[in-house]
């Protein structure tokens, strides 16, 4: 099957969090097809782009900035050429994604932006559990602590935490010590967290430990980047694979079932079984 070539304008692409073939079908075609390749390569692994054409242009932009980067993408779409801006995990998370937007609109540049798979959905995959369990959670929490980005006041962990969701931590293992207090607010201290390094990548690892040994585990393992923490009551409930460690006195759970596939319950498609 023959595809139509790609129109000249940014494709802004989520690459998921690093195994490739976590990618949309949508993102390795504009992948396979581009002209042209901007990718964040201190967050996106080389083998994400084992499918792109030889001759395209590909541009590294990890130590480039805003400035150096616009130019790039106006550039090229202006002489004609499809251009991929690759970013990690979905870009409408803390990708620095809406200032490019912002700037593409200025320069009458066309784009497109592409959703891609999270590291918190990767987390949950890996460790075989469901965020939003009945009757115990029913909300995910997607956020960070103030560091050199600060977080507004009215988000602050502490009063997030207060709902005792599923919180799911981005950005925040150089402040791990802070996160971990603040969350002991309102967490029990053997609430389950799964510290996860580098999801999808080869070198992967994660560990579950109760929120008392968040930064010992953080520290023990000198994670000060790409770690994402997961706290959530339903973690208690998670079929770990045997590759993952569980470590320390973690908060164990029944087995909980939903009323959607209860016999006794009915609903538009099923009445209930007597």
């Amino acid at each position: 099957m023959t595809t139509s070539p790609l129109s000249g304008m940014v494709y802004i692409v989520g690459a998921g969090p690093g195994d490739p073939e976590l990618l949309t079908m949508k993102a390795q075609r504009l992948l396979a097809q581009a002209d042209v390749i901007l990718f964040a390569d201190s967050l996106v692994p080389k083998s994400v782009l084992e499918g792109v054409r030889p001759d395209a242009e590909l541009i590294r932009t990890a130590h480039k900035t805003l400035e150096e980067i616009l130019p790039l993408l106006t550039d090229r779409v202006r002489a004609g050429k499809s251009v991929v801006r690759l970013h990690s995990g979905d870009p409408c998370l803390y990708g620095a994604v809406q200032e490019q937007m912002y700037a593409l609109l200025d320069a009458d540049i066309p784009f497109e932006v592409v959703p891609g798979i999270s590291a918190f959905q990767a987390a949950s995959a890996r460790l075989r559990v469901e965020l939003t369990l009945p009757g115990l959670v029913q909300s995910i929490i997607l956020t960070r602590i103030s560091g050199r980005t600060q977080v507004p006041e009215t988000e602050e962990l502490a009063g997030l935490a207060a709902h005792q969701a599923s919180l799911c931590l981005y950005l925040s293992a150089r402040h791990v010590a802070q996160a971990q207090q603040e969350l002991l607010q309102h967490y029990a201290p053997s609430t389950p967290v799964a510290v996860c390094f580098r999801l999808g990548w080869p070198d992967e690892r994660i560990w579950l430990v109760p929120l008392a040994e968040m930064t010992t585990i953080t520290q023990q393992e000198n994670l000060i980047r790409t770690t994402l923490y997961v706290i959530s009551p339903a973690l208690a409930a998670a079929t770990v694979p045997p590759e993952i460690a569980r470590l320390g006195n973690i908060a164990t759970l029944n087995q909980t079932r939903s009323r959607l596939y209860n016999p006794d319950h009915s609903h538009l498609f099923r009445p209930a079984q007597s």
